[in-house]
């Protein structure tokens, strides 16, 4: 007795669909191996195992294929193209296909195909069908046994082409594709409400910062003038944990705020620490409430010295890749507006610019020591945090229910294909 999904639609009229098929991928498809002759296009493609395929030039903000793509292959909307390199959550590689351009090239170290002509497949449920990575076991059997060579799956293109797929009758394939694709826009539009809100609060910041736009006090008075410091005068640098092996990590009773709990967010979480073992007469620096936290180091100019603000009271301790900023005094400082401030373009500028024309940059407390900001009064900082925060609440919410449509994409992707 043939398997079949645990999902499953039933035909217009009531009844059950025929059992699903089993077919081998060279069965439906042909390989592309066009090529981008005379640079037909100069759109560099590239995949990414959540966005699909993408410009390179949207996705990486430069290009990393060669200046002459003659020697790419051409893909053309519709068709599809198999990345052997894998990443977490994609052992096996991603196949997508090109949706969101006419065509572009691609490099050679990609398997594309396309649908050959008068088969019962549906293009959008097969699009669907390689989001499920049913076919990840079909992969996996072909694959030699821990090769991997620089990050690529060593899969040949013949053993790739004879991988079987289960597949259903026309019908049911697009009633599949038919749900699949409303759950889809309904995350894309979703998406769009994220993305709309984190360029509002992005210009409400801006706007806030450069003091273009200012609150007035309670009784509808101005507030004092902004005034301008450094880091260097207002506080103390530290460094994080010193002295560490890696299995002093994972373990122990000792909490760590990790590097990517700084890259990440304007406020440190509580729920994203790290591990690590740290005995009794040990001496290391402990993050305290108020504390700005620095990444340091960085291949690109763009993520060098990103802050993060802790909001809590149990002292953890820092990664030994960050550094924290301590103040003399918190008296007149406001936290919350701090980590604002530290996130604001022009606080962003000023720190990017010490990083240009260094390959590896490393920033130290000398050079964070410099940078200034303008800061107002109490009173007008709280103003201003709760404003952000509000902000913040509106764009978390939307994208908890953006987390849900995609949870529940995931679980129908492994439910209804086989």
């Amino acid at each position: 007795m043939m398997v079949a999904p645990k999902l499953r639609f039933k035909a217009d009229n009531g009844s059950e669909f025929p059992a699903w098929e089993k077919k081998t991928l060279g069965d439906i498809v042909e390989r592309v191996t066009r090529k981008n002759r005379d640079n037909q296009t100069d759109v560099p493609l590239t995949i990414s195992s959540l966005d699909g395929l993408v410009d390179q030039r949207d996705y990486f903000k430069k290009t990393v294929a060669s200046k002459d793509m003659s020697g790419y292959f051409l893909l053309q909307n519709g068709e599809f193209a198999y990345n052997k390199s894998y990443s977490v959550g994609f052992d096996y590689g991603s196949i997508k296909r090109l949706d969101k351009c006419p065509c572009g090239a691609l490099s050679t170290l990609y398997i594309c195909f396309g649908l050959k002509p008068n088969v019962d497949i549906d293009s959008d449920y097969l699009t669907h069908y390689f989001d499920s990575q049913k076919w990840n076991s079909e992969v996996a059997a072909i694959c030699a046994e821990g090769a991997r060579n620089h990050g690529l799956l060593n899969v040949s293109t013949s053993d790739f082409f004879d991988i079987n797929i289960m597949s259903p009758s026309l019908p049911e394939q697009r009633k599949i594709a038919d749900l699949l694709s409303a759950v889809d826009a309904v995350i894309a539009a979703q998406q769009t409400e994220v993305d709309a809100w984190e360029q509002r609060k992005k210009g409400v910041m801006q706007k806030l910062f450069s003091q273009e736009v200012r609150f007035r006090a309670d009784d509808g008075s101005d507030f004092p003038d902004w005034e301008e410091k450094t880091l260097g005068e207002e506080g103390q640098f530290y460094g994080g944990l010193s002295g560490k092996g890696k299995d002093d990590f994972d373990c122990g009773n000792g909490r760590f705020v990790t590097y990517m709990n700084v890259y990440k967010n304007t406020f440190a979480s509580r729920d994203a620490m790290g591990r690590v073992k740290v005995g009794d007469a040990e001496k290391q620096n402990k993050v305290r409430y108020g504390d700005i936290l620095f990444t340091q180091s960085s291949e690109t100019v763009d993520e060098v010295g990103l802050s993060s603000v802790y909001l809590y009271n149990d002292e953890p301790y820092l990664n030994s890749f960050c550094m924290g900023y301590r103040f003399n005094n918190l008296d007149n400082v406001c936290p919350e507006f701090i980590g604002y401030c530290m996130r604001s373009n022009e606080i962003r500028k000023s720190i990017m610019l010490m990083g240009q024309g260094i390959s590896r940059i490393n920033l130290g407390a000398k050079r964070l020591a410099t940078v200034k900001y303008k800061i107002p009064s109490l009173s007008e900082q709280r103003k201003i945090a709760d404003c952000l925060a509000s902000m913040d609440e509106v764009i978390q919410k939307s994208k908890g229910e953006l987390a849900k449509w995609q949870e529940l994409k995931k679980g129908l992707l492994q439910q209804m294909f086989m």
